[in-house]
């Protein structure tokens, strides 16, 4: 790696410490740490949600999609932004009824405790174990990245002479950005997160930008030639319209299947609904989501442009190299981006692009730790100490527990490296199920006024079982299981509530 391209990633890397640090100097309570004392522009939010959504797989494996395929992603992108509009109709309203500082506080409410802490503690064993694997995941995308510059394998030996170089430089990445992101996200609370993720997100974007204009003039004939060359093999396709359950990507599945998806992950997820409390009022959070779905379907526009340029540039220009994508007669779709990266980005530019990668990594890891801190503070942690302790004394642990489930992401993260690729697809699977029987409680709790806690318990019971049957006994696509998992746990809890099975134990009050 040239001498400025590390400089221009240690800059970024030190800016942003330096940078979130700068939010601790106003903070008093957890009010402060855990939503920006309800102050946060909605412009700034929605730049965070877009920021929080897009992690480094997806800037790495998007372009890789359309590389091999066409743009049929764009259905399940339409999904996200019918999922929007209902979370900003169905559930923005009971967000700003009363001081909350986490989504699941709202079941606490109307079911009882029992069913928050479960709800939260969900949460908190998904979000823990996904996003230490999407870490993990991350550090193989750098490792590849950095391992393919002049020198670094070299180096790795030089550091550690008897573990494999990718594995040095897979540990390495996953350190850096995990120690980066719990020290600023550690000192500056939620304002540090917003405000760094709107950073980051300037930094992928430009970065992607910077990527597809050099991209575009590797390839003689100019956007003429891409258009002709993808539309002659239908890479421009966005519409499929087959009916298969077990199909990703279709209509059916994008929009049906994506708009429930976003409906639960921005609806029911304290990871996304944290950013809502931050703003300034409904009408502001509405805003900030509903927007964050256009940026969103631009940003997969760039990203999918990239992967079709990719493939245009590829096959008909650089055939030789295409050869190193595949790995046992299959194409690594993600080793396509970064290969280009590196062979064929001026210098400076490495440095910016690594940085992109840095910045999409950080801004959803930085994102989990912050709300998995705050729902053990506001579902557990307040809770058992009656809320009797100092405003100083919360705000210490809170930074405690956020600096916590960091070392526990980066333990999960290093862990994978010795798991099969079979495991860390399952644990990846395992919030696209729990997304969806919270999604179904929440609709209980909404729609379903005589359901009580016992009902609602039952109903995320079924839920459960049902989509392990569907996950293990099935090959029903990933993007049903939203709909499946909260339409089973809604019938369930209604008919357990029919059935006079149900008890209602006295709501909280919260704090």
């Amino acid at each position: 790696m040239h001498l400025i391209d590390l400089v221009i990633i240690v800059a970024y890397l030190a800016g942003t410490v330096i940078f979130g640090a700068w939010f601790s100097r106003s903070q008093k309570d957890v009010k402060d740490y855990f939503v920006g004392g309800r102050s946060v522009p909605w412009w700034a939010i929605m730049g965070s949600i877009v920021a929080t959504e897009t992690s480094t797989v997806t800037f790495i494996s998007v372009p890789g999609v359309a590389f091999t395929g066409n743009w049929a992603f764009l259905q399940l992108v339409m999904g996200y932004m019918v999922g929007r509009i209902v979370v900003s109709i169905i559930f923005v309203p009971a967000y700003f009824r009363g001081e909350l500082l986490t989504v699941y506080q709202i079941l606490g409410v109307r079911f009882g405790a029992g069913v928050k802490r479960l709800a939260a503690g969900l949460f908190l064993a998904t979000r823990s174990l996904a996003d230490g694997v999407r870490l993990f995941a991350t550090g193989l995308v750098l490792a590849a990245l950095l391992l393919a510059m002049p020198g670094i394998e070299a180096a790795a030996r030089a550091w550690v002479p008897g573990l494999d170089p990718t594995i040095t430089i897979l540990v390495a990445s996953v350190l850096v950005m995990g120690l980066t992101t719990i020290v600023y996200t550690y000192l500056g609370g939620m304002s540090a997160v917003i405000w760094t993720d709107v950073i980051q997100l300037v930094v992928y974007v430009v970065g992607a930008i910077v990527a597809a204009v050099v991209l575009l003039q590797r390839i003689p004939g100019g956007w003429a030639e891409v258009q002709a060359a993808a539309s002659a093999a239908s890479k421009f396709r966005v519409f499929d319209f087959t009916w298969d359950v077990s199909r990703s990507y279709t209509f059916w599945s994008g929009v049906v299947g994506g708009a429930f998806l976003t409906t639960a992950t921005h609806g029911t997820d304290q990871l996304m609904v944290q950013r809502y409390f931050a703003s300034r009022s409904p009408r502001d959070a509405r805003r900030a989501l509903l927007v964050s779905g256009a940026v969103v379907f631009a940003q997969f526009v760039l990203f999918l442009g990239i992967g079709t340029m990719l493939w245009v540039f590829y096959t008909a220009h650089a055939p030789a190299e295409a050869a190193g994508f595949s790995v046992g007669g299959r194409l690594q779709t993600d080793r396509i981006f970064p290969a280009f990266i590196v062979a064929h980005l001026p210098t400076g530019l490495v440095g910016l692009v690594v940085a992109a990668i840095f910045a999409a990594a950080m801004s959803t890891l930085s994102s989990s730790l912050n709300s998995s801190a705050a729902a053990s503070m506001a579902d557990f942690y307040i809770p058992l100490t009656g809320a009797r302790r100092s405003d100083a004394d919360y705000l210490r642990t809170s930074r405690l527990l956020t600096a916590g489930w960091g070392v526990l992401q980066m333990g999960v993260a290093v862990s994978a490296i010795w798991l099969s690729s079979r495991v860390v697809d399952e644990v990846l699977g395992i919030a696209s199920f729990t997304n969806g029987v919270i999604l179904g409680v929440f609709l209980l709790g909404t729609f379903a006024p005589r359901v009580g806690q016992r009902a609602a318990l039952a109903g995320l019971a079924t839920g459960a079982v049902v989509m392990l049957a569907v996950k293990v006994l099935t090959s029903v696509s990933w993007q049903w299981y939203v709909l499946v998992g909260s339409s089973v746990t809604f019938c369930a809890g209604s008919a357990t509530s029919a059935l006079g099975l149900d008890a209602r134990p006295p709501r909280e009050t919260g704090r």
